[in-house]
């Protein structure tokens, strides 16, 4: 297999990605077509199971997107059927020790590297070399979304075989009590931020986040800005509302200037 996001970043390129949590292949064919470097899936907070996560990556094929899937939980037996149904990497969730970071790579790696069974039905369909080339082409990514992961991150990030740490802004806010939305402003948040993009470079790794498109800190640009070079802008369901919203606006403002009746014999409904 060739892992296209994983060649982009190891040149040093940043990955534009949005997170989908809409549970259907249009979707992802849209997105991938439009020209972002990667989708993460989200098989933890959305509701598509694995019938739904394998059409969704279908329908991505053709284009130079790559598919990975933020699994229900670092667990082996989930993480290999997502890998097996073609996805190319995974976000393993609330990863916050080393012990949790090694369990996250071993289920990713066939032996002796890991203990991943072997069974890429759809993975391997029309890719012979795929057993050969998974272990170093599959995306490794852990989730660092609590106050214990962020004291431990030199540990988990030092981890051979993780290629990436990525903040979770939402679940790290509550784990260190300071609520949502985050607090910007909070020194010790902004402090976690900063320690993830230095421990990461230290170790030869990737540091990722979340982003927004407002003009407050957490945004793209403040994100690329700290040396975060895997991101994603905004998600599925969020483009859909603020898309919904600015064509209603819209028409809203148009309806707004006409008198009622207008353009109809009567005043009423057209007979």
């Amino acid at each position: 297999m060739k892992n296209l996001l994983k060649e982009k970043l190891k040149k040093g390129e940043i990955a534009i990605g949005t997170v989908v949590t809409l549970g259907h292949p249009d979707v992802t064919e849209w997105l991938s077509k439009i020209g972002y470097d990667w989708l993460f899936l989200d098989a933890e907070h959305g509701p598509m199971g694995f019938e739904t996560l394998q059409q969704m990556m279908q329908s991505m094929n053709g284009t130079n997107c790559t598919p990975i899937v933020r699994p229900q939980w670092n667990d082996p037996v989930t993480i290999k059927r997502v890998l097996d149904i073609g996805a190319h990497g995974i976000i393993a969730p609330m990863v916050s020790s080393r012990e949790e970071a090694e369990n996250a790579v071993k289920a990713c790696r066939y032996p002796s590297a890991g203990i991943r069974g072997f069974g890429p039905r759809r993975a391997a369909m029309f890719d012979p070399s795929y057993y050969e080339t998974a272990n170093d082409e599959i995306l490794t990514i852990v989730l660092i979304e609590t106050d214990a992961a962020i004291k431990n991150i030199d540990e988990i990030l030092s981890v051979d075989g993780i290629d990436v740490g990525f903040v979770g802004f939402a679940d790290l806010s509550l784990s260190m009590g300071l609520g949502l939305p985050p607090k910007w402003d909070e020194p010790r948040y902004l402090e976690a931020y900063d320690k993830v993009v230095k421990t990461a470079s230290k170790w030869g790794k990737i540091a990722g986040m979340h982003t927004n498109l407002s003009n407050n800190p957490g945004n793209v640009n403040w994100a690329i800005e700290r040396g975060f070079r895997m991101v994603t802008v905004s998600d599925s369901d969020s483009f859909i509302i603020q898309g919904a919203r600015a064509a209603l606006e819209r028409a809203r403002e148009a309806a707004s200037k006409t008198k009622p009746g207008a353009g109809t014999q009567h005043g009423g409904l057209p007979h």
